[in-house]
């Protein structure tokens, strides 16, 4: 720590103001601290190099540790077609984000702003900061209190959750609970919370962009091809909200064939799901759908389990006897004769 010292002088007033008359413009505590500047410069330079870079230092490690005790929340907003990615400091968990959107839903005026306008301290992060900022809430550092991307354009409100990732209700649902969850100003956080979260089980939608670990459900076996596996998911959630297709319903025969797959060499998942729509008169179509962080960090929690019960092995490891497989094959293959 800096070993700040306080001195201290005593000057009658009279002579405080004679003093300053003739130092032109300049105050007495002015002057003086350029007198303690001036006798520091005239040390010898060792000794002055050696304060400087023990001073220095002790500047850094406290930035450091008050960076370190210093918590975020991370925000996506969609709001009239204007998206912005911003975090605020102390971080905010969801009952706290939950009650700011009621008291925006409900009590803000709104020809005064939009909803950012309530984080007078937001500082803003790109799109990929955002992402990692919802890693780092998964992890549970403790650095992250919440992630949360609110966008009414769709009437939605989601937040991380650390173990099973993106959570999404309708934004009324969330204004409700939080109501219910703030009703008595004498009941204590953790009752706060658990009226919150009562009202909102069963409640949770699904949406494109926030994909949990109740969506991931994988079935048959996992294949290997071209240096992937593949895990079959089976689609028992609105596909039709995430992928914008129209599979459910009666009026056709379509059905998806949903894949998430693990690269074996770079030991980590793929950034999309591969989707084939098969179409009831026996034509197919082929697309894409784009993995975030949250959504490839429950994926790869998920094929982790799914692998161990269906080999016995880690995932790194069941990678790896294939690579080894692989590489011998390559080693065996009989030379071709001309």
């Amino acid at each position: 720590m800096a070993q700040q010292e306080e001195i201290v002088l005593w000057i009658d007033r009279r002579w405080r103001v004679a003093i300053e008359k003739q130092l032109k413009g300049e105050t007495l505590q002015e002057h003086l601290d350029n007198v303690l500047d001036e006798l520091c410069n005239r040390l010898p330079n060792q000794e002055y190099t050696r304060i400087s870079n023990e001073i220095q230092e002790e500047a850094r490690i406290a930035r450091e540790e008050v960076e370190a005790a210093r918590t975020y929340s991370a925000y996506r907003v969609m709001e009239n077609g204007e998206e912005r990615y911003f975090k605020v400091s102390p971080g905010e968990e969801l009952l706290a984000a939950a009650q700011k959107l009621r008291h925006y839903l409900k009590d803000f005026d709104h020809a005064a702003g939009k909803f950012i306008g309530l984080f007078r301290n937001r500082e803003p992060i790109s799109p990929e900061e955002f992402q990692q900022m919802t890693v780092q809430r998964m992890e549970n550092t403790g650095k992250v209190a919440g992630a949360f991307d609110i966008d009414f354009d769709k009437r939605e409100f989601s937040a991380v959750h650390i173990m099973d990732g993106w959570k999404t209700w309708a934004m009324h649902d969330v204004s409700v609970a939080a109501y219910h969850a703030g009703r008595k100003e004498y009941m204590d956080t953790e009752k706060r919370w658990q009226r919150l979260l009562d009202h909102l089980v069963g409640k949770e939608l699904t949406s494109a962009g926030h994909l949990s670990a109740r969506e991931f459900t994988f079935g048959d076996e996992i294949i290997e091809h071209d240096e992937k596996l593949n895990f079959y998911v089976q689609a028992e959630f609105d596909v039709d909200a995430v992928f914008g297709t129209h599979v459910l319903t009666y009026e056709n025969e379509d059905w998806l064939n949903i894949y998430a797959n693990y690269d074996t060499q770079e030991d980590r998942v793929c950034d999309t799901l591969d989707v084939t729509l098969c179409k009831g008169d026996g034509s197919e179509e082929y697309f894409s759908y784009p993995l975030n962080a949250a959504e490839k960090d429950v994926l790869l929690h998920k094929m982790e389990e799914y692998c161990q019960t269906q080999t016995g092995m880690s995932l790194c490891d069941y990678s790896r006897q294939l690579r080894e497989e692989q590489e011998q094959e390559q080693g065996f293959a009989p030379e071709m004769k001309m």
